[in-house]
C-alpha cells in the first residue's frame, strides 16, 4: 500500500514511554490489546512538530469526505498533548514529561511494527527497548468516526532505537541492582536470624517425638498338618458256623 506523503511522518529524536512494541497490550482490562508506544517530544524539535501539524491538517481535509460526510468536527480531537500541561483525566503529566509534547502511535495486534537499532538492523533482545531509551518513531495520520466519536488518530509504524536513556518509573529493575551483593562477611541488609524470625512470628519449636522401636516382623512358625482322626476298625464278626440260621424260623438248621 503506498504512503501517503501528506499524513505519513518519521520524528527525530524523542523519548520513548509506555513502549509495547514487541507484544499488544491493553491500557484496561478487556480493551483491545494493541501496539503502541507514547513519544515525548521536545518543544525545541519545531521541524518535527511542524510536519505533525501538516499531517494533521492534511488528514482532516481528507477525513471530511471519507469519514464526515463532508462536515469536520468544530472541535476535533488529536493525539497530541501538552506535556506542560494536564492528561485527558485532568491530572499532570509526569515530570518527564515537562517541555514535551506527548502523543500516542498504535496498531492493531494483526500489524506488528518493525523494531530495528540505530544501524537499521532488527532488534531481537526485546530488553534493548524500553521506557526511557531514545529513538525515532514512524506513524500515518488518519481520520476516524467510530461509535460516535470523531477525531484523528496516528498509526503506529517502524520504530527504531537510537540510544539508552534513564529508564522511567515504569521500567522493571535489573536483578543486578535490586539484589546487590554484599561485602564479605557483611549480613543481608535486613537479614534475621532463624531464632529472630521464629519469635516476630510467634513460631514454636517442633516438639521432638519418641523414637519408637522399629517392629519386628512376625516369624511364621511352620504348619504342621493337622493329625488325622484314627481309623476306626470295624467290630469282629462273629464267625459264621457252617449251620447258618434258617431265615424264616431265625433257629440254627
Amino acid at each position: 500500500m503506498a504512503v501517503n506523503e501528506g499524513t505519513n511522518v518519521t520524528t527525530g529524536e524523542v523519548r520513548l514511554s509506555f513502549a509495547h512494541v514487541f507484544k499488544p497490550h491493553a491500557a484496561v482490562q478487556g480493551q483491545e490489546e494493541k501496539f503502541s508506544v507514547t513519544c515525548l517530544l521536545p518543544k525545541t524539535d519545531t521541524a518535527t512538530m511542524a510536519r505533525i501539524d501538516a499531517a494533521i491538517r492534511e488528514t482532516i481535509k481528507a477525513g471530511t469526505t471519507s469519514k464526515w460526510d463532508g462536515v469536520a468536527p468544530p472541535n476535533i480531537p488529536t493525539p497530541v498533548w501538552d506535556g506542560d500541561g494536564v492528561k485527558q483525566d485532568g491530572t499532570p503529566f509526569g515530570p518527564e514529561c515537562k517541555g514535551c509534547w506527548v502523543f500516542t502511535a498504535s496498531s492493531k495486534a494483526d500489524y506488528p511494527p518493525e523494531v530495528v537499532d540505530a544501524n537499521g538492523g532488527p532488534i531481537i533482545n526485546h530488553s534493548e527497548v524500553y521506557s526511557g531509551c531514545y529513538g525515532r518513531v514512524n506513524f500515518n495520520a488518519y481520520a476516524y468516526n467510530f461509535a460516535g466519536k470523531k477525531g484523528v488518530g496516528f498509526g503506529l509504524g517502524p520504530v527504531q532505537k537510537l540510544r539508552d536513556g534513564e529508564p522511567l518509573s515504569s521500567a522493571r529493575v535489573n536483578a543486578s541492582d535490586a539484589f546487590a551483593a554484599p561485602a564479605p562477611g557483611a549480613p543481608i541488609p535486613g537479614g534475621v536470624t532463624n531464632a529472630e524470625f521464629n519469635q516476630a512470628v510467634g513460631a514454636q519449636p517442633m516438639a521432638q517425638q519418641a523414637v519408637q522401636p522399629a517392629p519386628q516382623p512376625v516369624v511364621q512358625q511352620a504348619i504342621q498338618p493337622a493329625p488325622q482322626p484314627v481309623a476306626q476298625q470295624a467290630a469282629p464278626q462273629p464267625a459264621v458256623t457252617g449251620q447258618g440260621i434258617n431265615p424264616i424260623t431265625g433257629m440254627p438248621y
